[in-house]
């Protein structure tokens, strides 16, 4: 399935739901969906929630000419270009993203491969829909890009083994690491560098693990402007989705919902020889394979 998070004109709030196609929308909420109901948002991230395994059989059943027909004529069916997407999941509880975990992006900075995740976090407020605006924060002259695969958790997880940690995911997502380089080298530590309002934008759609049996083997690219800045395979990851999941999962609680931003791969341009970073008026674009595109316009705050 391909997981959205949606608006319409006449209601503001996301609601979930499913891309069918380029052109289609179905409403998980719809009366006509019949799914169950939800006590939360985060409801419709979690694999042990009678409403996910309801979607999945709805999906699948929409593929019928007849029940697609049903959908379409109760008003369960939208117009891609008829409604505004939301990142997939609004307010995630937690985005946890991995610093230096592409072997090719260490070689780039001569760095030494790090010996265990390094983590460093994102907060709800970092969060923006595919099409929205990244802003580069008042002062900020070295705002970077970073692609990464994104990670979303579908269980509980506390203190998973490796070999079961996909049993908690729940599926995957274009995800860009913006970062302001200026301020994460300034101040010795990470936060104000990576935590800007709007640097995390992610989606279109998470992408469930059925329709990505393999997070390890998707080529990712960055374009800005439409010229490519990155470009490189999930093959490079240092510590592998399972071994985050493992990791992160023995000292931290996983929630369904929750992001993790895998880390980026060579090209980001604090690395380049001179140094390129977005500006007012770039677009920046973020595609990895099987996950669509991930589209952001960029603006000053100062300009």
């Amino acid at each position: 399935m391909k997981l959205v998070a949606f608006s319409t004109s006449s209601s503001a709030s996301p609601r979930p739901g499913a891309l069918l196609d380029e052109q289609t929308v179905l409403d998980f909420t719809h009366d006509a969906a019949g799914l169950p109901s939800l006590a939360n948002d985060l409801d419709a991230c979690d694999l042990a929630h009678p409403f996910l395994a309801a979607a999945r059989e709805l999906v699948a059943k929409a593929a019928n000419a007849a029940e697609r027909s049903r959908l379409q004529q109760a008003g369960a069916l939208l117009a891609r270009d008829e409604v505004s997407l939301h990142a997939p999941v609004p307010r995630p509880g937690k985005i946890i993203c991995i610093g230096l975990n592409y072997r090719d992006h260490a070689e780039e900075q001569g760095a030494e491969l790090p010996t265990a995740p390094l983590v460093f976090n994102k907060f709800s407020n970092c969060v923006l829909a595919p099409g929205g605006t990244i802003v580069i924060p008042p002062g900020s002259t070295e705002t970077d890009f970073e692609a990464e695969l994104g990670v979303v958790i579908g269980k509980h997880a506390s203190r998973v083994n490796k070999a079961d940690a996909m049993d908690y995911v729940l599926g995957y997502c274009n995800f860009h690491d913006v970062s302001a380089r200026d301020f994460q080298f300034a101040d010795g530590q990470w936060t104000r560098g990576k935590a800007c309002d709007t640097f995390a934008p992610f989606g279109e759609y998470i992408a469930t693990t059925d329709d990505i049996p393999n997070p390890h083997t998707l080529r990712i690219q960055l374009r800005l402007n439409g010229k490519t800045m990155q470009d490189s395979n999930t093959n490079q990851l240092l510590f592998d989705v399972p071994t985050l999941v493992e990791y992160l999962s023995t000292y931290i609680a996983l929630e369904p919902g929750d992001v993790i931003a895998t880390g980026t791969p060579p090209g980001v341009g604090f690395a380049r020889k001179p140094p390129i970073y977005m500006a007012h008026g770039d677009i920046a674009e973020v595609e990895i394979e099987g996950l669509g595109i991930l589209t952001n316009n960029v603006v000053a705050a100062d300009a």
